[in-house]
């Protein structure tokens, strides 16, 4: 049985046969994932009870592809105590969705793993980027927490710490309860003026004259392009940018407004190609310098494979 845990932290880089020893391990970062790794355990012994101490349980952590990332990468501009004592660094997640597609890219656009660059776009309603250099990691756009990064449905991604004091003062709230609007009640809903943290919703709102969603569309579209060009300039090119997620695979607006504004490196979007739904496919025109395409995650087979493979490892 494998078991998709959110934070491996820095006691896990891999995935790994689960024992009460990485059961004890999970709990232990349950602080920095805590609506995820408490329900994880629940999860995993829960199968265990149901299937038995002899069926092979593992752990796939969503964190772990991103495991490469150079310490220029990972860290924060913070005391250096910090994360000797608390490990506070980058950590990243969508990592087997990442792991998965950035593979599927490599190897449906016929690159070679060896030399090749590529970023992928994980849209939905967590939303995240990496940039992926020889199949590994070297940046990933989520930090600490899921919280970091993209405008997400309800997460606000990216902003300055100062506005959580501010706002704590002038509303007279915990840090607590600000990051739990940040988490719950940003991003897209935010922007939206609360109408919605659904894509698909605000789209249609949008195409129906309404400003907020347009607005909450704008800046969504906006931090995904500024994102795909620091990664750009952080691998000193790129080959290959792939869309996934629910977002990535079916919004042909969204990919349309990124790859628009992605004409300096010399792509030109394939329209016809990107009004299409389906399988992996090319969105960009024969004549572009940088290949871009949707390709489908699929976690869950992602997880199958790694629990497979670690199973016949130890047999």
């Amino acid at each position: 049985v494998g078991h998709r845990i959110v934070q491996g932290g820095s006691l896990f880089n891999k995935s790994t046969l689960i024992d009460q020893s990485v059961i004890d391990g999970i709990e232990s970062l349950c602080d920095l994932a805590p609506l995820h790794n408490p329900a994880h355990i629940e999860g995993i012994k829960a199968s265990i009870a149901l299937f038995g101490p002899n069926v092979p349980q593992v752990a796939v952590f969503d964190n772990a592809f991103h495991s490469t990332m150079p310490p220029e990468a990972y860290m924060f501009a913070l005391p250096y105590e910090y994360y000797e004592k608390y490990k506070i660094r980058k950590y990243g997640f969508h990592g087997t969705s990442h792991r998965f597609v950035s593979k599927e890219t490599i190897k449906f656009l016929g690159l070679d793993p060896e030399n090749s660059k590529v970023i992928v776009a994980h849209l939905g309603n967590g939303s995240s980027i990496s940039a992926v250099v020889n199949g590994k990691c070297v940046d990933t756009s989520m930090g600490l927490t899921p919280l970091e990064g993209l405008v997400m449905g309800t997460r606000s991604g990216d902003l300055d710490p100062a506005v959580l004091e501010y706002i704590c003062n002038k509303e007279n709230i915990s840090v607590s309860e600000m990051v739990r609007i940040l988490n719950k009640e940003s991003g897209l809903l935010g922007l939206s003026k609360g109408l919605s943290s659904d894509f698909r919703d605000l789209n249609e709102a949008m195409n129906n004259g309404n400003p907020d969603a347009k607005r909450a569309i704008d800046c969504l579209c906006y931090r995904i392009i500024k994102y795909i060009g620091s990664y750009v300039a952080a691998m000193n090119g790129v080959d290959a940018i792939a869309f996934t997620g629910g977002i990535g695979e079916n919004a042909a607006l969204v990919r349309k407004t990124v790859v628009d504004n992605l004409s300096y490196l010399g792509i030109t979007l394939d329209e016809e190609a990107n009004n299409e739904r389906g399988e992996d496919r090319i969105i960009s025109t024969p004549d572009s310098k940088v290949t871009v395409a949707v390709i489908p995650t699929n976690e869950e087979l992602a997880i199958c494979q790694e629990t497979a493979a670690l199973v016949k490892n130890q047999k």
